[in-house]
């Protein structure tokens, strides 16, 4: 044990190394909240009557993301490391959209989603650098 343990400390690895430890029920549950946040919001922007087809195309690709994620929460050793994709299209929409939604008239319902959207990334981060079983009961 302490030898694997010395071989994964030297592989030059960058965070937790997937699949060295069972994944915990709490970060099972984190990643089937993320599924079904992005499948809602993403098929409420699909089927939505006033939406363009622009932001019907976007709808899409979030909806598309929950399919990742509900690809992690059911194996997440196997397809965590996917979670890099939606780390960094959760933290652009943050980045390109906040602004916007704090400008006086924008639709009240942007920002809370941002902000939903800003602490699943910041879950993914936790589980894709340090992740712990120690975080959540198993």
């Amino acid at each position: 044990m302490i030898k694997e343990t010395e071989n994964l400390a030297g592989s030059g690895r960058l965070g937790a190394a997937i699949g060295s430890e069972p994944v915990s029920k709490g970060w099972i549950l984190f990643f089937w909240a993320a599924s079904l946040f992005n499948f809602v919001i993403g098929a409420l922007g699909m089927f939505s009557p006033e939406a363009t087809i622009d932001a019907r195309i976007v709808s899409l690709l979030v909806f598309c993301f929950g399919i990742v994620y509900l690809l992690v929460a059911r194996d997440p050793l196997r397809f965590g490391p996917a979670l890099w994709a939606g780390l960094i299209g959760k933290l652009g929409v943050v980045g390109l959209l906040g602004p916007a939604a704090l400008e006086p008239g924008a639709d009240a319902a942007i920002l809370p989603i941002l902000c939903v959207d800003a602490l699943f990334a910041l879950g993914f981060v936790v589980f894709l650098f340090v992740r712990s079983d120690d975080l959540s009961a198993k």
